[in-house]
């Protein structure tokens, strides 16, 4: 009696973990291809990136194509499982596309994609405009140097539309995938690269006002 009621258990038991471990087997198979894509998304938006800085639009363009391509890929797979789906590295990956495509937009003055366009969640969205803005600091130096002031007091502008965008944005961590954080970085960078305008532009102001006295 007591091995036919050990025996009865032990088949609940089974009946009760088998699915369980076919869901868990489904998601882990569903991870193991989306790992390898979010990490060819973030390796491509990098690139994208720096072909952005070096103004080689057409790589910077073909690269976040490459990135985008990856993310829907992890997306795919992944689509049945939101367990998995919202346990970061997706979420990463998605921010680093929206990064490389909207830094381009930036730099270039053209329309800036929403999240709905490159189809991904809102905070990745929010997240990688943000530091799209603060990778608008480099080239921003870089037109200093070859004297566009101008065209570096513009950008300085964009980078603060971008903040103030975002600032009201106010609402736990939990809700914004660390939101805060990332504005946190983007107002000190902000803020260098506000010192760094300040100054080129008194130094510009001054060298002309001594060229203008020498050849008075």
């Amino acid at each position: 009696m007591a091995d036919t009621a050990s025996e009865g258990t032990r088949a609940q038991l089974a009946a009760h973990v088998a699915p369980i471990r076919a869901s868990l087997d489904a998601a882990h198979a569903a991870r193991e291809v989306a790992l390898p894509a979010c990490r060819r998304a973030i390796r491509a938006a990098g690139s994208s990136i720096r072909a952005v800085h070096r103004l080689d639009f057409a790589a910077a363009a073909t690269l976040a194509d490459e990135s985008e391509s990856a993310i829907r890929e992890a997306q795919q797979a992944l689509a049945g499982f939101p367990q998995v789906a919202y346990a970061g590295f997706l979420n990463d990956a998605e921010k680093e596309m929206v990064e490389a495509r909207v830094c381009a937009a930036l730099i270039r003055g053209e329309a800036i994609p929403g999240p709905a366009e490159l189809a991904v969640e809102p905070t990745a969205w929010m997240k990688g405009l943000a530091e799209a803005a603060s990778e608008l600091r480099r080239h921003l130096l870089d037109r200093l140097r070859a004297g566009e002031l101008e065209r570096g007091e513009q950008l300085l502008a964009v980078m603060d539309d971008v903040y103030d965008a975002l600032v009201v944005v106010d609402y736990p961590d939990a809700l914004t995938a660390g939101l805060r954080r990332t504005l946190d970085a983007l107002r000190a960078v902000l803020e260098r690269t506000r010192g760094d305008v300040t100054t080129t532009v008194l130094q510009t102001r001054l060298q002309r006002s001594i060229d203008a006295a020498s050849g008075a």
